[in-house]
Formats: structure tokens, C-alpha cells, sequence
């Protein structure tokens, strides 16, 4: 079973090689991982739901054998390069930078793909209940002979919201997502993407985990996912 960074990404991937009428970009990406996703091969259909100058609104599904896995939705909305007040801006990260913090004294790097990610702690961590925030950083092509985009990069850090931001031990407790929605102010820059990450439960073992997207230069993006609380 794979990691939901990957498909999510992989949709990523899909949407921005659709053509569009002006130059846009993807604002929303909502991702609902209806079925356990296999490391296998895929078929990859899209649909333009909503075409316009201004906005498009794009499908994507992922099968697996003729089994839908995974079903998406993305805005794109046109591009308008202009100066805006500084106003308007996102916050600064005030928490250090990658550099200064230390890797994760634990992760499960048993699958190749979460050897594919580098981490660093900067607030909590994986083994301490509460909040927490860590830098991710994906160090190897999603796609074969394809960059990873801005987009992936963003998506690829915030479906990491319910591990980072755990509120239960994981030896006795699994709190998969059912799905992945990430909004973005801008794209990021660089590599490194900061999840600054919560997760709250409800008395029927279902909760969200949210986090603010950053990079270096501040906070851009924020990221929400449905979560199922099970004992193991």
C-alpha cells in the first residue's frame, strides 16, 4: 500500500500537463483516497469539468485494474502578475530554519518512498502528542525524467499532517486520512516545505489535521485532512 503523498503528487503531476486557455495555476487540490492505493501500475484519467479564462476546474482519477483508488478535484485560477501590498503577505516563519534542526530520532523508512523524504524537526515531533511542525524535503523524482513541481512539493509535505501532529501513541493507535485538501496562496520556492501541523478528535473517533504550509520565505498554503482514530 502507498503512502497517500505519492498519488496525490502523481495528481499534481497530471493536472499542470493539462493545457489551459491562459496561464494558471492550481489554488485547491482536494484528494479523496477512496481505496488502499497498491504500488502497481495505474491508469490516470482527467476531465475538464469548468473551462474559462478565469477559472478551470479539472477531475482526476487514479485505477488501479479497473478499480477507482483515487478521485480528485483541482482549481486553477489565471495568473495576473502585479505588485500587491505588502500588507497582504503571509507571515513570517518564525520557527528555524531546516539547517538548524535535526533530523527525526525515529520515522518508518521501510518503503522506498518514505526514503525518498527528507526531514527536520522543528517544533514537537513524531514521538510527543500535540502539535508540531517539521521541514520535508522529497529527494527523488516522482515522476520518471519529470521535475517535482512546486505543487508537488506542497502536497507531497502536507498529506504528512496527521503523522506529524500525532495525538495518540502510534504503537496502539492508526489515524489514517480519507482524504487531503491543500489550498495555496502562492507557490512555494525552493525545496524545503514547513508543515506546521494540528490534530484534533471528536468524541466518535473521527478528528482533522490542519497545518500551515511554509518555506523560507513564509507561510503560503494551509492543508486539511479528514482522520479515522482506530486501535490497533
Amino acid at each position: 500500500m502507498q503512502h497517500g503523498a505519492a498519488p496525490s503528487s502523481l495528481i499534481c503531476w497530471a493536472v499542470e500537463h493539462l493545457p489551459s486557455p491562459v496561464p494558471m495555476r492550481v489554488t485547491r487540490l482536494t484528494v479523496d483516497l477512496m481505496r488502499p492505493v497498491p504500488v502497481a501500475p495505474l491508469t490516470i484519467e482527467t476531465e475538464i469539468v469548468r473551462e474559462g479564462r478565469k477559472i478551470q476546474l479539472v477531475t482526476v482519477r487514479l485505477l488501479a485494474d479497473g478499480a477507482e483508488v483515487v478521485r480528485a478535484s483541482a482549481l486553477r485560477i489565471r495568473i495576473d502578475p502585479r505588485e500587491m501590498p505588502a500588507i497582504a503577505n503571509g507571515p513570517p516563519v518564525e520557527l528555524p530554519m531546516p539547517e538548524d534542526c535535526a533530523p527525526p530520532d525515529f520515522f518508518a523508512t521501510e518503503t522506498p518512498f518514505l526514503k525518498g523524504i527528507e526531514m527536520r524537526t522543528a517544533k514537537g515531533g513524531f514521538r510527543i502528542p500535540g502539535p508540531a511542525a517539521v521541514w520535508y524535503r522529497a529527494t527523488r523524482p516522482l515522476v520518471e525524467g519529470a521535475d517535482i513541481s512546486p505543487l508537488m512539493r506542497a502536497v507531497i509535505a502536507a498529506d504528512f499532517c496527521n503523522g506529524t501532529s500525532s495525538v495518540f501513541d502510534m504503537n496502539d493507535w492508526t489515524f489514517i486520512n480519507a482524504d487531503l485538501t491543500v489550498s495555496l496562496g502562492r507557490e512555494p520556492v525552493g525545496e524545503w516545505v514547513l508543515l506546521d501541523a494540528e490534530t484534533w478528535i471528536g468524541p466518535d473517533s473521527i478528528g482533522i489535521a490542519a497545518a500551515r504550509l511554509a518555506d523560507r520565505q513564509g507561510y503560503f498554503g494551509r492543508a486539511v485532512q479528514s482522520i479515522i482514530f482506530e486501535k490497533r
